[in-house]
């Protein structure tokens, strides 16, 4: 398992044009690499699977302290709030990831396919770590061999291989929580579909207990569910979508501080720099300034 680790780390930094995060030819596959450590910041983690390769990040779920390293990999169940960090990375051992982006249609197309045992609503948490053992990994390296082939090549053999890599997840250690967000009528999978909508529609004013009646929930369960998922309720959700979509626009350059906040659906920009720098710990300019020097 040691040479498949160092083969695919090599893959990645033969592929990857810099530091920083970066799509490859695959559809939905994204190759990280850090050269230093850095300071928690907040961000949201799209449904993925992340390949530790090498290196050390930390993360903060809720309450929980995650740490996770070579041999192990994360899987992000939905869309979820967290602050993290790369713990341990160098010029000469840069921290090293591979992420598969996860499409729950066709997870939840195979497990139907599979007829995977139901699982019980005991795992009801949106984010988790587990070591990698050699079937995923073996499908994870066919994958990043993938990266230096024809792209011809990549289009048909890239589905096969990452249909393999979801049943590998499905069926192993954290196939639990997968499975649950993915089949229709559990709790977790009726949070997924309010997650959706609130997405689609951050920056309107969302009658939340309305939403509960959208997803078939009734409001108390709603709001007990959405935060065992994404451990902030669901105000806390939409308000933070908001500032992280300002935060992108005034990156762009196109916006300031007030055509921003409109944007997203403040009717005030002092509480939008408000409720920015009690997320971000900074006002918006100097955050965005901090975020471009950086």
């Amino acid at each position: 398992m040691e040479e498949k680790y160092t083969e695919i780390r090599d893959i990645i930094l033969r592929n990857i044009p810099d530091v920083g995060n970066f799509p490859t030819t695959i559809a939905g596959v994204r190759i990280v690499k850090r050269i230093q450590s850095t300071e928690f910041m907040k961000c949201f983690y799209e449904p993925s699977c992340i390949l530790v390769l090498q290196g050390v990040k930390h993360l903060l779920y809720g309450t929980e302290h995650i740490k996770y390293t070579k041999g192990q990999y994360v899987v992000s169940c939905t869309d979820i709030p967290v602050a993290s960090r790369v713990a341990q990375a160098s010029p000469g051992e840069p921290f090293v990831v591979l992420i598969l982006e996860l499409n729950s249609t066709i997870i939840s197309n195979l497990i139907l396919e599979t007829n995977l045992p139901k699982t019980q609503e005991n795992e009801e948490k949106s984010l988790a770590i587990a070591d990698t053992d050699k079937d995923l990994l073996d499908s994870f390296y066919r994958l990043a061999q993938l990266i230096e082939k024809p792209e011809n090549e990549q289009k048909i053999m890239s589905p096969i291989i990452i249909k393999e890599i979801y049943y590998r997840l499905l069926t192993g250690e954290l196939g639990s929580q997968l499975r649950l967000i993915n089949t229709k009528g559990t709790r977790p999978n009726q949070i997924a579909q309010a997650i959706s909508i609130i997405k689609n529609r951050f920056n309107e004013k969302i009658n939340m207990d309305e939403l509960a009646e959208h997803v078939n929930m009734a409001p108390s369960s709603f709001y007990r569910n959405f935060k065992k998922i994404t451990q902030v309720s669901p105000l806390q959700y939409q308000k933070q979508l908001k500032l992280y979509e300002a935060q992108r626009l005034m990156l762009t350059g196109n916006y300031d501080v007030t055509n921003a906040s409109y944007e997203v659906g403040y009717e005030s920009p002092t509480q939008f720099s408000r409720e920015y720098k009690k997320m971000f710990g900074n006002p918006p300019k100097a955050d965005i300034k901090n975020l471009v020097l950086a």
